[in-house]
C-alpha cells in the first residue's frame, strides 16, 4: 500500500513540473504567433536572380 502513496507522489510532482514548463513557456511568448507556421509554406520565396547575357 506504500507503494501506491509514493507513486502518486511522484505522479503529483513530475506533473507539476509539465504544468511549471508549460506556464514558464506561454509566459515568455513561445505562442504569441499562432497564424504564420500555419500559413508559412504558401508564402512565396524570393525569386533567384535572372543570369545576365554578359555571363555567355
Amino acid at each position: 500500500m506504500s507503494v501506491i502513496i509514493i507513486l502518486i507522489i511522484a505522479s503529483i510532482v513530475v506533473a507539476g513540473g509539465f504544468l511549471a514548463a508549460f506556464i514558464w513557456s506561454v509566459k515568455s511568448g513561445q505562442y504569441d504567433d499562432t497564424y504564420s507556421p500555419s500559413v508559412r509554406i504558401l508564402f512565396d520565396d524570393t525569386k533567384p536572380k535572372k543570369p545576365s547575357a554578359k555571363t555567355e
